[in-house]
């Protein structure tokens, strides 16, 4: 089993904090592994079993603690002593008032609380509001490429020239290496494609129009990488004699964005310095998702190339917007942790005209921070203080 090093590092000077730890993230990224890592890490500190208390809400079994005051009866029926526990809940948007029960334990009892959840919204309610300044949160993504050739060490497979790009097509959800069939790989992904669908869109948002969703989802991933708009959706659907409104699209797109299957990423206007409202792009949390289209648009490399550059630093923990220049735009404008850095990313600078557009759309950034493009070439292209770098280089954190 591979050490999410990447979270637990994170968290790890967290455990015995009264600070809320709140891991959220898609459906089977691996969220609950890494609380069984870090039930394991407590344990090896000495804390005692009977001091841990683990409830998975989608475990049929507790069912009946979906309930707010039944949860909130069942986890202090285990408390017996004075001494500090360690309280463990997983999927937690699935419990009812959760954060009132949650902030509840928090006030009344010596406990360290760690909780996940696959709806990104779990902290903008009434949680963010009761708990300002009381929590901490990580966002988990699929296996990184380094986690994955992590995992092919592990069971003793070979890594080739290849390997790059299983990872860009399968993506890196942990379970999906589990067979190197294709059909397996396909039917597990249908599967949780279904139940993120299912469970954590139509059913938590009531939705009717199952169809509508899925064309929505399907013209997002036919066009990851570039500007959408509620009102481009819209217009889309029309000509494809689907009716409906604006708004209606912009709640689905809400919906599916809170679901984590996609991630919108805000642009940013480099020389006036601020976020701007409109104009949002898209990524798929998991590129393996993309192998359930049969539309040849989403076999566009250069999307796919985006969308992992984008996962990687996402999974790194750094703010992602789209750069807004001028006369023009830059892929990624990254803030990490106070530094800034940009960034192009490409498939191949295969020709002049290329290399001209690619390292040109730095032309009006009038700064010092570091500017990169990334692309699949092996040949070292970095000039006039850009850095070019190639992308399995970039995702194995070489960047020089």
């Amino acid at each position: 089993m591979i050490k999410r090093e990447l979270y637990l590092k994170k968290i790890r000077d967290l455990y015995d904090s009264e600070l809320i730890k709140v891991i959220m993230g898609i459906r089977r990224c691996g969220k609950s592994v890494l609380l069984g890592q870090i039930i394991e890490e407590i344990k090896e500190r000495g804390i005692k079993e009977d001091h841990i208390i683990y409830i998975n809400f989608e475990d049929y079994d507790f069912i009946e603690y979906t309930e707010a005051k039944k949860f909130n009866e069942y986890v202090k029926s285990k408390i017996k002593d004075k001494n500090k526990y360690y309280l463990f809940f997983d999927e937690i948007q699935n419990v009812q008032d959760f954060e009132r029960v949650i902030n509840s334990f928090r006030a009344t009892m010596n406990v360290s609380i760690f909780i996940t959840g696959s709806n990104s919204k779990l902290l903008s309610g009434e949680l963010a509001t009761v708990l300002t300044g009381r929590f901490v949160s990580i966002k988990m993504m699929p296996f990184t490429y380094s986690e994955y050739l992590e995992l092919k060490k592990e069971k003793n497979e070979k890594i080739t020239d290849k390997t790059l790009e299983e990872f860009i097509e399968w993506g890196g959800m942990p379970l999906i290496y589990n067979t190197d069939n294709d059909m397996e790989r396909k039917m597990y992904l249908r599967d949780l494609y279904n139940a993120i669908i299912l469970k954590d869109i139509v059913e938590r948002n009531n939705i009717k129009d199952i169809s509508l969703l899925n064309r929505i989802i399907q013209f997002m991933m036919e066009n990851i990488g570039g500007v959408l708009s509620s009102n481009s959706i819209a217009r889309y659907l029309k000509n494809e004699k689907i009716s409906t409104s604006v708004d209606t699209v912009m709640n689905y797109i809400d919906y599916i964005t809170t679901s984590s299957i996609f991630n919108k990423v805000n642009r940013y206007d480099i020389r006036g310095k601020n976020v701007m409202a409109t104009l949002e792009k898209y990524y798929l949390t998991d590129l393996g998702l993309l192998t359930l289209k049969s539309s040849p648009i989403e076999k566009k490399i250069g999307g796919r190339l985006e969308n992992i550059v984008y996962n990687e630093l996402i999974a790194r923990g750094y703010e992602i917007y789209i750069g807004k220049t001028e006369k023009g735009e830059i892929d990624f404008v990254v803030d990490k942790f106070g530094e800034r850095e940009y960034i192009q990313v490409a498939d191949y600078l295969s020709s002049d005209e290329v290399i001209k557009r690619e390292f040109g759309a730095f032309k009006y950034v009038d700064d010092n921070f570091p500017k990169y493009v990334i692309t699949m070439d092996k040949i070292n292209y970095s000039q006039n203080g850009i850095i070019h770098l190639n992308l399995e280089d970039f995702l194995l954190g070489k960047t020089k």
